[in-house]
């Protein structure tokens, strides 16, 4: 096996074997030292917890409810953040002049905003959904107008000396050099997506895995707890896997899905 098929699969390899000897060194550590269970639960009393919680429908339709609100947040959040990307991209002028709201937007605590949009669109999921799309939006547009930006002058150069219209240079020229930072955007805005999902249903809400996390805390089930945070978890990691396989499916020539050339 050559380096470069090593490093494919060397993630499936280590991270499995270490997340083991971790939850072994966790469960020797916390019977060794008589931890609380209220306060550290041991993995095996975490897992045998994961398995009672996914035996529940209601845990089910927790886990639908937020991967519902996951998906719609990230997909307005990632169409909003190409459109404008693009047309900031496009107009220097528009860009320079919205430029200063942009930048006090992005840097506005989102989470402060949960009590308003609760106000102005009650506790189901708009909410959760806004906040989530609010979040994905910044990373998507800002990677989109680097895109946009980073063209080479002699490319268009080039473009514009074969009399090539707008929708050619932008389908052949802008396009290519716009998707791997489209893309690069999109895997930051998925884990903004679900943190920003998480939160909101943290904060104000009657269902979904945020939800269930603020009852196990309520009920002090600290077992339960970290169940729902592993499911929150593997939730994430599932959301992250779709993007970064779909983006080996858009993307395929570009240096950033097979790794560095040099590999191998």
């Amino acid at each position: 096996m050559n380096r470069k098929k090593l490093l494919k699969v060397l993630p499936w390899i280590t991270t499995p074997g270490l997340l083991v000897v971790l939850f072994v060194i966790w469960e020797l550590s916390v019977k060794a030292l008589d931890v609380s269970p209220l306060i550290l639960p041991p993995p095996s009393m975490i897992f045998e917890n994961l398995g009672e919680l996914l035996a529940q429908p209601t845990t089910w339709d927790n886990v639908r409810v937020t991967v519902i609100e996951i998906v719609l947040g990230f997909v307005a959040g990632v169409l909003a953040g190409v459109i404008v990307g693009v047309i900031l991209g496009k107009l220097p002028l528009v860009e320079a002049s919205v430029r200063p709201l942009i930048i006090a937007l992005e840097v506005v605590p989102k989470v402060a905003l949960i009590p308003l949009f609760v106000i102005w669109f009650g506790f189901g999921m708009t909410t959760k959904v806004i906040i989530a799309g609010l979040l994905a939006f910044f990373p998507v547009m800002l990677n989109v107008l680097l895109g946009v930006r980073s063209v080479e002058r002699g490319h268009r150069d080039l473009m514009q000396s074969i009399n090539a219209s707008r929708w050619q240079t932008f389908r052949h020229l802008e396009y290519k050099s716009m998707m791997p930072h489209v893309f690069a955007g999109m895997e930051t805005a998925i884990v903004l997506a679900v943190i920003g999902t998480i939160v909101g249903e943290y904060l104000g809400g009657n269902e979904g895995l945020g939800y269930m996390v603020v009852k196990t805390l309520n009920e002090l089930n600290a077992p339960a707890l970290f169940a729902v945070i592993l499911m929150l978890a593997t939730v994430g990691l599932i959301m992250y896997f779709i993007v970064t396989s779909f983006k080996r499916v858009a993307i395929p020539w570009h240096e950033s899905v097979y790794g560095r050339k040099d590999v191998g």
